[in-house]
């Protein structure tokens, strides 16, 4: 439901008209939604098993080294720091987790760099969308998934500028011109309009974070993939019980295996 709405509140313009609502009241109103199926999502993986408490540690503190990050990639030229982070944190723990990561690190940064404005909930869904697609990425190993992972974090430097223009877009543009969003033109026409638009404003930006987040993954992620994996590792309460038939000869205990047993 929070991807679904976040889906809506960004690709909009090509359905409705923009009136008062679409000016005024949605940014709010989405924000408030958001964090209601925020909240949501948490209380379902805990339910389900996906978050227990030191899950919810480990997101407070990446949301807290996230907000720290922020402002040393101000933006300048498209380098931005953030993203890196939610890329690996999402493949380690999964698209629930990287969703809400994305969520809240936006929002414990714009509390710190006084970033709060209506841009702010499309921000959120923007980078919780790069968390969670960066869970539900392909298997691979070694060499290969760092390098799968550094070209996926170059595709969302792309995605969260693409995303981020449309929330802004039916609004800034001379009607006039031909980038400008037109109410009631056919599907095709709006789509080129906009995509014209995204090319003449922010493909220069977009490719700064690209190759910052290209890079930043590339040199960073063997080892941040390992530390996170080693805490996954040794933030589980329970280690699972296998019951194995008895070796003749030796070997484990009757009935039980040699791994480490659930208390």
């Amino acid at each position: 439901m929070a991807a679904f709405l976040g889906l809506v509140a960004f690709f909009w313009p090509f359905v409705v008209a923009p009136g008062r609502l679409g000016a005024n009241y949605a940014p709010p109103l989405i924000f408030g939604v958001l964090l209601v199926l925020v909240l949501c999502v948490v209380i379902s993986e805990i339910a389900e098993g996906g978050i227990n408490s030191k899950a919810l540690a480990m997101l407070g503190v990446l949301s807290a080294v996230n907000a720290a990050l922020r402002p040393l990639g101000a933006g300048t030229a498209g380098i931005e720091t953030v993203f890196f982070v939610l890329v690996l944190a999402g493949r380690v723990y999964g698209p629930g987790f990287g969703f809400t990561l994305g969520c809240t690190s936006l929002f414990a940064s714009a509390l710190i760099t006084g970033g709060v404005g209506p841009w702010m909930p499309y921000q959120m869904f923007g980078c919780a969308f790069v968390g969670m697609l960066a869970g539900m990425l392909p298997r691979a190993t070694g060499r290969l998934e760092v390098m799968m992972l550094a070209v996926y974090g170059s595709l969302s430097g792309y995605l969260f500028g693409f995303l981020l223009n449309l929330s802004f877009w039916p609004f800034s543009v001379d009607p006039n011109s031909s980038i400008a969003y037109l109410p009631g033109l056919p599907f095709t026409e709006q789509w080129q309009r906009y995509l014209a638009f995204d090319v003449a404003t922010s493909l220069g930006w977009d490719t700064g974070r690209a190759v910052t987040n290209f890079v930043l993954v590339t040199l960073a992620g063997p080892a941040v993939l390992t530390t996170f994996r080693r805490a996954a590792r040794k933030a589980r309460f329970r280690a699972p019980v296998r019951f194995a038939s008895r070796k003749p000869g030796g070997g484990a205990p009757p009935g039980i295996d040699s791994g480490p047993q659930e208390p």
